[in-house]
């Protein structure tokens, strides 16, 4: 065995046990490593991100939850996209899967082709879930006070004349939780998307579907088949938690 790397465990261990922030002194007390080595173990933790100095001492840092919901995003990921791949074919058009994590929301799959209608949605698309089917629908799905939360860290930005961009009325169409969201050329120009929910008690998401502005009408009669896919994908990712 690694002593350095056990030594390292035993204070990740103890800093999780604690819902306070715990001061290298108790550290080192509690896992019996001597405090200068306690000290270069908890410097090289901070420094890779899996703990965060504060005043008062030493708590879990961001990379110790990425490491469950990287695992879990896989599980959802392998298990989703024959459905999201079955379903590109059937309509005919780029399909998305989107991801409430950490926060953000997180365009986590596409599944498209040559033939489909192709919008580039990758860089930058979480800082936008205002002007975004997927992203309003995840925002729909979630609680009043972490819909907030993510408003009030995120810009209504107007990216095209057709984003909606006063909060008040984003806030109450999303309030109403209606049964699909869309997005008429809100991001894109010449794009349109809908998208409806994807929910499991520890699982918020989207499935969404985008084609040419011009074919929105024909896309509106998949709503119940995207219903559906994401009612199947709901119950395939369940058992991942």
């Amino acid at each position: 065995m690694i002593q350095s790397v056990q030594r390292a465990l035993r204070l990740l261990e103890a800093v999780g046990e604690d819902e306070r922030p715990v001061s290298a002194k108790m550290l080192a007390r509690r896992t019996g490593i001597a405090l200068p080595t306690a000290y270069h173990l908890l410097r090289t933790l901070v420094h890779e991100g899996y703990l965060r100095r504060t005043s008062s001492g030493y708590v879990l840092g961001e990379q110790v939850g990425t490491l469950q919901s990287s695992r879990g995003n896989r599980s959802v990921l392998n298990r989703a996209r024959p459905a999201l791949k079955s379903l590109r074919d059937e309509v005919g058009g780029a399909v998305y899967l989107a991801l409430y994590q950490d926060g953000e929301i997180v365009l986590a799959d596409i599944a498209d082709s040559p033939s489909t209608h192709q919008v580039d949605l990758w860089v930058g698309v979480q800082e936008f879930g205002h002007a975004t089917a997927f992203g309003k629908c995840v925002l729909a799905s979630l609680d009043a006070l972490s819909r907030e939360d993510y408003l009030a860290r995120h810009q209504l930005v107007d990216l095209t004349p057709y984003t909606l961009t006063d909060r008040r009325a984003l806030t109450l169409g999303l309030a109403a939780q209606p049964r699909y969201l869309t997005d008429r050329e809100e991001f894109r120009i010449g794009t349109a998307c809908i998208a409806v929910p994807i929910q499991t008690p520890h699982f918020v998401g989207a499935l969404a579907m985008s084609e040419r502005a011009r074919r929105y009408d024909g896309m509106l009669t998949r709503v119940d088949r995207l219903h559906r896919v994401a009612a199947e994908i709901g119950r395939l990712v369940a058992a991942t938690y």
